[in-house]
């Protein structure tokens, strides 16, 4: 992960992650109102289901969610759209906490990819 420090005149040195744009100067943020796809739906689903919003069972929390989100290389953050983020970090979270195991994830991933 690209870090960053940035220097605060009397304070120590704070190191910035490469996903963390607070205070940097940036364009404008122009919001867009969109349909949402299928999968993007799922994913929303699934992390109310796992972080326990909607189910009985708390899986993983928001804090973990978040720490996997950040974690993610640069060119990862960069190119991976919104959800796409989530469910990797979701996926993580769930590794990381024998959840799943990767071999069961590569089964069922086997097993999609041979139905298309």
């Amino acid at each position: 992960m690209t870090k960053t420090r940035v220097r605060t005149p009397g304070l120590p040195p704070v190191v910035r992650g490469h996903h963390d744009m607070g205070g940097q100067a940036a364009g404008k943020v122009e919001p867009t109102e969109h349909d949402y796809e299928d999968w993007e739906r799922r994913v929303d689903a699934l992390m109310m289901l796992c972080s326990g919003v909607k189910g009985k069972r708390k899986l993983l929390t928001v804090d973990e969610l978040r720490k996997n989100i950040e974690s993610l290389t640069p060119e990862a953050y960069d190119q991976l759209a919104y959800y796409e983020k989530w469910i990797t970090a979701l996926t993580n979270t769930l590794i990381q906490r024998g959840v799943i195991t990767t071999a069961e994830l590569a089964g069922k991933m086997s097993e999609i990819q041979k139905r298309a």
